[in-house]
């Protein structure tokens, strides 16, 4: 039985943020078209490095690259920006109901995700509590791009895409602090 081997610390800020410099460059060099077109490459080029290096595709890259690969392929071949502009608004709204989908069945789903990446155990309350307030998060980010992709020039929906949406998901992420360490577990959860 072969080993997965350990991830570089490099690795993960190339396969998540690469494809979203790869759109940014198109998209200055040459237009949304040429943007979409980088950005489908570049995330199959993040997923096969990543098999490359340690013999495996993380679960959420590969969902978010399906969706890249139809919504970018139906923007490049029916020439329609609207589709690459809907992208983030199907992310978040997947990301969304999975999370408060989830909770309703009585399964805080962010704890399989983030548990061992957390400093500390979560109590099982801390879980559910963060867990809705991801799930809530996600559902006003798809809200929010609807409104900038539909309302705005490509320019600022661009912006708002490779810049704003990292900028307020960081944000709120650090918001959630004094949360994790009020919901702290002396032991580490269990399940």
């Amino acid at each position: 039985m072969s080993s997965v081997p350990a991830a570089p610390p490099w690795l993960r800020p190339l396969v998540d943020y690469g494809p979203l410099a790869a759109f940014f460059i198109g998209y200055v060099a040459q237009g949304l078209m040429v943007a979409t077109a980088a950005l489908m490459a570049a995330t199959a080029a993040a997923l096969a490095l990543s098999l490359a290096v340690v013999r495996t595709i993380p679960r959420l890259p590969l969902i978010t690259a399906a969706i890249v690969g139809v919504f970018g392929g139906l923007t490049l071949w029916l020439n329609d920006p609207a589709f690459i502009k809907m992208k983030p608004t199907i992310v978040q709204s997947l990301f969304a109901v999975i999370l408060l989908g989830g909770l309703a069945v009585g399964r805080p789903l962010l704890r399989p995700v983030l548990g061992m990446a957390m400093p500390w155990p979560l109590s099982d309350q801390g879980w559910r509590v963060l867990t809705l307030r991801w799930g809530v998060f996600f559902a006003a980010m798809a809200g929010l791009n609807e409104l900038v992709w539909r309302t705005q020039p490509t320019d600022l929906w661009v912006n708002f895409k490779v810049f704003g949406i990292l900028v307020i998901t960081l944000g709120f992420a650090i918001a959630q602090a004094p949360l994790l360490h009020r919901h702290r577990a002396d032991e580490p959860a269990q399940g």
